[in-house]
Order: C-alpha cells, then sequence, then structure tokens
C-alpha cells in the first residue's frame, strides 16, 4: 500500500509530524462528505499522499490546514462522483415487522457506515466543543448530508458545521464569496425542502460524555442482552425506537416487534458477549455470538443512541471487517 512516506523520501520527521496533527479532523471531515469510516480513512490517505508529493511547492505554513482542507476536498469530490447515496434501512423503505422475510443484503455501498470516535473525535478540547462535534458525525446528520452534491456538502460542512467564513471557503474551493453564500442557501433549501433540519449538526445541549444516568442504562442493556432477558432488554427501548440491521434493508420500530424478533429469527443472539467502544458519538458493541466450537466470534457492531433516559435506536452493521478498524478482539475465548 502506498504510503505518503513513500512519495518523497527528503523530507524531514518534523513535516511528517505536522501533517500527522490533522488526520484527526480531517478524517472527521471526510467522514461526513463520503458517509463510511472505510472510505474516510482511504480519503485522508489519499490527501496525505498528495500533500507530501506536493510538499515541496507549498509556500506558508500558517495555511497548511487550509490547503490539507483543499486537496480533502478534492479527493472526497472525486470519489463521489457516481450517483450511489448512502443510507440507512430506514430512508429506504417502510418499517418491517418481526415475521417479515429477511431481504437479501444490499452492497456496502449503499449504507452509512459508523466511524470510531477515536479515529475522528477531538484529542481535547472544553465540554461544549466535545458535544458540539459528536453532534455533528450522529447518523442523523449524515444522512441528511447525503442529500445535497459534492460541493453543496462541502460548503455546508465547512460553514455550518466547522465555522469557516465564506471568504476562507471560497479560498479553498476558488471561487467566490457570492458563490459561496448562494449555494449555502441551496443546500439549506433542499434540506429544508425534504423536512431535514441542520441542527443535527450543532449542540444540542448534551454533555461532552456518559452521564451517570446513560451510563447505568447501558449497564442494563449488557447485562439484560448478554443473559437474554427479552422482557428487562425491550424495557429499556423507547416506544418508537427503531432497530436496523444493514446490509439488509429492514427495520423494525418499538419494544414489541423487537421482543418478537428477538425471540424469533434472532433468536441466535442468545448467549452472545458484549465489548463496549464508540461510534458516530455514541456508545457502541461488538456484539459475539456463540461459536460452534467454542467461543464467541465476531457477529455485528452495534451503535446505541439514547434519549430521555431510553434507547431509541440501536444499529446493528452486520460488518464483521468493522471489528478491526474499532480496534476490538477478533475472537473472544469464552
Amino acid at each position: 500500500m502506498t504510503t505518503y512516506r513513500d512519495a518523497a523520501e527528503t523530507r524531514s520527521p518534523p513535516d511528517e509530524l505536522e501533517l500527522e496533527a490533522h488526520r484527526r479532523e480531517l478524517t472527521g471531515y471526510c467522514y461526513r462528505m463520503l458517509g463510511s469510516g472505510f472510505e474516510a480513512e482511504d480519503a485522508v490517505q489519499e490527501t496525505m499522499v498528495r500533500a507530501w508529493r506536493g510538499i515541496g511547492g507549498f509556500e506558508g505554513r500558517s495555511a497548511l490546514r487550509s490547503w490539507l482542507y483543499r486537496i480533502a476536498t478534492n479527493v472526497c469530490i472525486d470519489m463521489l462522483g457516481g450517483p450511489q447515496r448512502r443510507a440507512r434501512p430506514m430512508d429506504l423503505g417502510p418499517v418491517s415487522t418481526a415475521a417479515s422475510v429477511i431481504p437479501d443484503a444490499l452492497p456496502e455501498t449503499c449504507w452509512i457506515l459508523p466511524v470510531p470516535d477515536a479515529r475522528v473525535s477531538p484529542a481535547d478540547g472544553d465540554p461544549a466543543e466535545l458535544a458540539a462535534y459528536r453532534e455533528s458525525i450522529r447518523f442523523a446528520f449524515v444522512v441528511a448530508l447525503q442529500h445535497l452534491p459534492p460541493r453543496q456538502r462541502a460548503i455546508l460542512i465547512l460553514r455550518e458545521v466547522l465555522r469557516w467564513q465564506a471568504s476562507e471557503v471560497a479560498g479553498l474551493l476558488d471561487t467566490t464569496v457570492a458563490s459561496v453564500n448562494s449555494a449555502l442557501q441551496r443546500a439549506r433549501g433542499t434540506l429544508g425542502a425534504a423536512g431535514i433540519s441542520i441542527d443535527a449538526g450543532r449542540p444540542a445541549g448534551r454533555a461532552a460524555g456518559l452521564d451517570a444516568g446513560q451510563q447505568d442504562l447501558l449497564a442494563r442493556y449488557v447485562d439484560a442482552f448478554e443473559r437474554y432477558d427479552v422482557t428487562a432488554f425491550v424495557s429499556l427501548l423507547r416506544e418508537d425506537a427503531t432497530f436496523s440491521m444493514p446490509p439488509h434493508p429492514m427495520w423494525l420500530r418499538g419494544p414489541a416487534e423487537v421482543s418478537q424478533w428477538l425471540l424469533g429469527q434472532g433468536l441466535g443472539c442468545r448467549g452472545s458477549r458484549l465489548v463496549a467502544t464508540a461510534a458516530n458519538g455514541c456508545a457502541a458493541f461488538g456484539s459475539y455470538r456463540p461459536a460452534e466450537r467454542g467461543g464467541h466470534e465476531p457477529f455485528a457492531l452495534q451503535v446505541i443512541e439514547t434519549s430521555g433516559g431510553q434507547v431509541s435506536a440501536i444499529h446493528n452493521f452486520l460488518f464483521t471487517e468493522l471489528f478491526a478498524a474499532f480496534g476490538l478482539p477478533a475472537r473472544l475465548e469464552q
């Protein structure tokens, strides 16, 4: 695999470290643009390769961040050249029932995929900034961005999320302030017509981390799931909670349907173990099913959304390749 270190062997380590210092924020930006943690990593790697190859012609170290964002934006726009728009199961069709036949899986490119918090969240910052950041990588906002053409998507992220000045965005995109403002208005209009608020990407009074109530809720979630006490498990769900299973384009709503699913077609989850992680500003768990020869093997990455002291959404991503990306064990021996 080509690395940007290979691109120009004459550069000194401090220059490399200076580029690397921007990797996290660039990954967050590319994730919002592309809707996939895997593609965001690829985009940032390509950004670093291009930056390293062009570093000799770069002038003005104070503008390094803007220069890297310019490269990253071009990389993402190139990657978004096709018509495919990533989505969640609830964006593709009506609610299913627990008795529904599981539809065939759709390709990975159809789905909004999670991103590890550890790859994108700022290493430090005050609680309000961290809370705002986590709001801007939640699924609802990333899905909303999918409705926009690539340049409008970039402008909305840079202006509304990263709070760049219109003049800064114009410089990055080689356009005018008037053009930037016009594109931003069109982006807002597109989202508004679809009933989507850009406020999903702004702070909503959340704490930067889990409070005691959320920690208790998640502890009860893990306990009920691992004991497979379905009654206790669904008691943690809101009445309108959703339950989805990408890559299958189906989803359930409400405790009753989730209960029937877990006691029916989902019964293979009995005896599972959960390992905690974090994704998209939310709690997440690697779910390991019992293996035929003992121990437990990866099955799904669960991303848990909460609201009002209850679970509001359970996203079960049945992509076992996510386990390595999240630093989760390849297997549990017990």
